[in-house]
Formats: C-alpha cells, sequence, structure tokens
C-alpha cells in the first residue's frame, strides 16, 4: 500500500507519486479502502504536498 520515502535528496516522478497516491485507495481485490487511519492520512497529505512540489518545478526529480 503506502510507500516509504525516497532516498535522502532523491525526488520521485510524477508517475511514482500517482502511483502512491492511487495505492492510498485501493484496498485489497481493488476495492477502496475508507476511511484512512491518522497515520494514513498524514501520510496521504506528504505524499499531495511532495506532488505539488515537483509539479511546480521545486524540485529535481531523480535519474
Amino acid at each position: 500500500m503506502p510507500t516509504s520515502p525516497p532516498p535522502s535528496g532523491a525526488a520521485r516522478s510524477v508517475e511514482e507519486l500517482n502511483a502512491a497516491i492511487r495505492a492510498f485507495w485501493m484496498g485489497p481485490g481493488g476495492h477502496p479502502t475508507l476511511p484512512l487511519t491518522d497515520v494514513q492520512r498524514a501520510e496521504y497529505q506528504a505524499l499531495i504536498a511532495e506532488l505539488e512540489r515537483v509539479e511546480r518545478g521545486d524540485v529535481t526529480t531523480a535519474a
């Protein structure tokens, strides 16, 4: 389900972040998992913030 953050200094691509975000909403068998736990919600919000930074170009994606 949720992925761990990238190694220090490395940024994930938009595709990687979108895949990680989608993973939050898909449970076993491809069915939505709701509601999120507090821990999942915090990690989800961190992924959204990271995605926004990457889309704005505030970070350089890893090669």
